[in-house]
């Protein structure tokens, strides 16, 4: 399985729009097939912190996401209005 933990920095003008990506994105993910977990998170203690964290069957799986037209649409949209870190671990 395939771990992926993406942090994103945002800056409070933008951060409404950024959550309402990755929710939407993390919505239409959970639907995906070899999608095991995937959710987003709000820090507690820094407000301009949101993290995705996701875990993928394998790698084919974690491929057709990359791939798929919300993936796209809705990282372009956090990229083009934040910084986005990603950490990926196989187990």
């Amino acid at each position: 399985m395939l771990r992926l933990n993406c942090f994103i920095k945002v800056s409070a003008e933008h951060r409404s729009e950024v959550l309402a990506a990755a929710r939407r994105l993390t919505e239409a993910s959970l639907k995906q097939e070899g999608c095991v977990a995937y959710d987003v998170f709000e820090s507690a203690t820094r407000p301009e912190v949101l993290m995705i964290c996701e875990t993928w069957r394998d790698q084919r799986a974690l491929d057709a996401h990359s791939a798929s037209e919300v993936f796209v649409t809705e990282v372009g949209t956090m990229r083009s209005l934040a910084e986005m870190k990603l950490e990926t671990f196989d187990f």
